[in-house]
């Protein structure tokens, strides 16, 4: 299962650096926009370490992993995103000035190491329903991390940092709407996961039997 492990261990390490990044900048920055997708790629973390370890410990273990993993990619991503959009409109009521050139540089940092966390996981995603749940929270990561861009260059153009709350607040309904269809379209998979067995190994290993 290496040729598992080895892509799900690289999506891992490089989704640490964009949330440690990006929560610091963000914090430093006042930005929250930047500081959702922080929290948002922390929510895709740690579903990328159980999906690791589903590769690691015991068969017997995986699909609770699976299960784990698939709740941190929906349940805390959903309530992530709804503490977000009220803390975006309490922004909108009060706007709080932003460092726009440090969120627009750390948003496109994150945007290109979130387009590399998406092709590791694209070498996989046929594995199972929680592999693929998260290639696709992360394909999408690659687009969110373009807000905070966003919100920088439209502060920078009209000089009001409303524009940073107002597009985390977008970002939080859009979320909250994908990841309940996702769930919906895919919730057996999602609650009732297979044992994480290599698909490349039982390939192998039907053809020898053959």
């Amino acid at each position: 299962m290496a040729h598992v492990r080895k892509p799900l261990a690289l999506a891992a390490g490089i989704n640490t650096l964009i949330f440690v990044g990006e929560g610091i900048a963000g914090f430093q920055a006042e930005s929250l926009a930047l500081l959702m997708d922080a929290v948002h790629n922390f929510s895709d973390e740690m579903a990328l370490v159980c999906l690791y370890l589903v590769y690691v410990l015991p068969l017997r273990m995986s699909k609770n992993l699976q299960r784990t993993a698939n709740v941190l990619n929906s349940a805390g991503l959903v309530s992530l995103s709804l503490f977000f959009l009220y803390r975006a409109i309490q922004r909108i009521i009060n706007p709080v000035p932003i460092s726009e050139i440090l969120v627009i540089v750390v948003g496109m940092l994150a945007a290109l190491a979130n387009a590399a966390v998406a092709r590791f996981l694209w070498k996989v995603r046929e594995q199972n329903a929680a592999i693929r749940l998260a290639y696709l929270h992360n394909v999408g990561d690659v687009f969110m991390s373009l807000t905070p861009i966003l919100s920088g260059l439209l502060v920078v153009a009209v000089g009001n940092p409303i524009f940073d709350p107002i597009l985390a607040a977008i970002v939080a309904v859009w979320l909250i709407v994908s990841t309940l269809r996702e769930v919906v379209s895919s919730r057996d998979a999602l609650i009732w996961p297979d044992e994480a067995a290599c698909k490349h190994e039982w390939s192998e290993n039907a053809q020898g039997a053959s």
